[in-house]
């Protein structure tokens, strides 16, 4: 007899990879052997995409070379800043983001070209133009022309200011930078897996980010940290923070949206450090309304029998939610933004695939009928 599926492959070790560790015990984040509390405090975005995809930290030329092309690279081929206009304007930002990078692939001279050398060009490339689509999309929905980038700015700065056609603001470009740094890998999750298995099959690198884009859209996924904001825009106040968590926990069956992780069963380091941005940006910004709803609110949950037995912690979606909402970011934009960040681990793994692939052809337990006989169908 077969031996029983392991649901969601919760525990099966798929393959070997120098990008990340997660220790979910501990809570613990390592790139390429970097703890994640290091590169949050140091390393510029630009400094980490280089980690995950070279196995080492740049040197100042280095860095200088990469912030400088993806800069280059980050303006967008005038068709698809043509379709972009043409989009619906209340369409799912995801979805926008999908699309339009599956339509790069049509202009990019590198599209079919899976060597090593050409696929390093493209994790470049889209580094950059996901963020000019992010903010590109932004401004057309609103009816705003698009904001060119700037080939003298880091990858932060340049999204603040091709979203709001000012000069980056240095707060809101610092905390942009630190949720980038931040969300940029984390080990085999689901759309990180997606990448890998769609160019297991000899695809290519524009297919494989579509598809971790597709899977990034899901609200257990990437749209977690949109919910949390709306379910912390439902709270409404501090003071109702006790009566909401009584009436749609304790008595109710909803969940709290960026409490509880599939991997951590301690804090979630990535909350910890992002805890502290959150606090110091409503601080600064005048508006600790949100920050101090999230912060009782996790309180409520971590003294409640219910979150300590099964050690619920915050998550990196619950105070990124702040932290994006307080910088006037629109909630259905955050996801958009983790794809931003998350496109330095996928096109790693995308690397990391080709250099030594094998087809991702898990298997399956048969558990319907055997025997059937044919009817015909006018019997049937």
């Amino acid at each position: 007899m077969a031996e029983p599926a392991k649901k969601g492959l919760e525990g099966i070790v798929v393959a070997e990879s120098k990008t990340s560790l997660v220790n979910g015990q501990d809570g613990k984040l390592v790139y390429q052997g970097y703890s994640i509390e290091t590169l949050a405090e140091n390393a510029l975005f630009e400094e980490v995409a280089f980690l995950l995809w070279n196995e080492r930290l740049p040197n100042r030329a280095e860095l200088e070379n990469l912030r400088a092309a993806i800069a280059a690279e980050a303006a967008l081929p005038d068709l698809i800043v043509a379709q972009l206009k043409a989009y619906p304007k209340q369409a799912d930002p995801m979805a926008v983001l999908r699309t339009a990078v599956s339509a790069l692939a049509l202009v990019d001279a590198d599209s079919e070209d899976n060597s090593m050398e050409a696929n390093r060009r493209k994790a470049v490339r889209l580094t950059g133009q996901i963020t000019t689509i992010c903010a590109a999309w932004n401004r057309i929905r609103q009816g705003q022309e698009p904001v060119a980038p700037r080939k003298d700015l880091n990858l932060a700065q340049n999204f603040m200011y091709m979203l709001t056609g000012n000069e980056p603001d240095p707060v809101a470009s610092a905390a942009i930078n630190t949720y980038l740094v931040l969300l940029a890998e984390h080990g085999m999750n689901a759309s990180t897996f997606a990448s890998r298995v769609t160019v297991a099959t000899g695809s290519d690198m524009h297919s494989g980010v579509v598809s971790g884009i597709g899977t990034l859209k899901g609200p257990a996924h990437g749209g977690a940290n949109a919910e949390a904001m709306r379910m912390f825009l439902e709270i409404g106040e501090p003071a109702n923070v006790p009566n909401w968590f009584k009436t749609n926990i304790k008595e109710g069956d909803r969940r709290i949206m960026g409490i509880g992780h599939r991997i951590y069963k301690a804090l979630d380091p990535r909350a910890a450090i992002l805890e502290r941005h959150a606090e110091a940006l409503a601080k600064s910004s005048g508006n600790e309304k949100w920050f101090q709803i999230a912060k009782q609110l996790a309180e409520a949950a971590r003294a409640d029998e219910y979150f300590i037995e099964r050690r619920l912690y915050p998550n990196v979606d619950y105070y990124s939610a702040i932290l994006l909402y307080t910088i006037d970011i629109d909630v259905d934009m955050f996801t958009p933004l983790f794809a931003m960040s998350r496109i330095a681990g996928w096109t790693a793994h995308i690397i990391e695939q080709f250099a030594n692939n094998r087809l991702i052809r898990p298997d399956v337990n048969y558990t319907g009928p055997m025997g059937l006989q044919w009817v015909a169908i006018d019997q049937r």
